[in-house]
């Protein structure tokens, strides 16, 4: 299969469809339904009336990254504590190696996206017992006036890299951080921040690159 490798500080840009959209409102609303399990947010009240949001954000970057790497679609939507999928959401194996994917998905004003942005990774996650996760997988989503929804595609993270410290940065819980535009927020917990030129930049297939919408970004410095 014919890929092209990205450079570091390199990610992609696709178009979502609305057959991908309508997936993953109906897998939300069905596991609001039937799954009733805590969500990890649940003890933030400002967060629990975004439930619907957050669940459809995290499921919408599962679909996503199924469809661009030919792998089932998702059966079920969690923002679970107990974490159901054991930090499992997808499972890539090669013949050297297997890959256990945690998908980390989110929402922004805007598709260009600056080197010193972060990912936020829980302590609570990274150090689970029995965790299955080996990479989590970083997608960041905005609305386009022309295109509707985009997801940019930024990568990979090695779960042991975050781990041993060679990548990343712990803060503890109650620290106050500001972004980039001024505004700020606390941690509720102890939290790792991982750059976004950190990360490793996704294989491109030859699939993915006739996606709708498909294009190269570079991370702004």
């Amino acid at each position: 299969m014919e890929q092209i490798v990205l450079t570091k500080g390199s990610y992609i840009q696709i178009s979502i469809d609305e057959n991908q959209r309508i997936f993953a409102r109906e897998l939300v609303e069905h596991s609001l339904r039937h799954h009733h399990v805590a969500n990890i947010w649940d003890k933030h009240n400002d967060k629990l009336s975004q439930t619907r949001m957050m669940r459809f954000t995290g499921s919408l970057g599962e679909v996503i990254f199924a469809d661009c790497y030919h792998l089932p679609r998702p059966a079920k939507s969690f923002g679970a504590t107990d974490g159901q999928d054991w930090g499992q959401d997808f499972l890539i194996k090669s013949e050297e190696h297997s890959f256990s994917v945690d998908i980390k998905s989110m929402k922004r004003r805007t598709g260009m996206l600056g080197s010193d942005y972060v990912l936020n990774i829980p302590s609570s996650q990274l150090h689970k017992p029995n965790s299955k996760t080996s990479h989590y997988f970083c997608i960041s989503f905005h609305q386009c006036p022309t295109e509707g929804t985009v997801a940019s595609l930024l990568g990979f993270i090695d779960k042991v890299a975050l781990e041993k410290g060679e990548i990343g940065t712990l803060y503890k819980s109650g620290t106050k951080r500001i972004r980039s535009d001024g505004t700020s927020f606390t941690f509720y917990e102890n939290t790792y921040e991982v750059l976004f030129r950190d990360i490793d930049p996704p294989v491109v297939t030859s699939h993915i690159s006739r996606l709708p919408g498909f294009r190269i970004c570079a991370l702004q410095s």
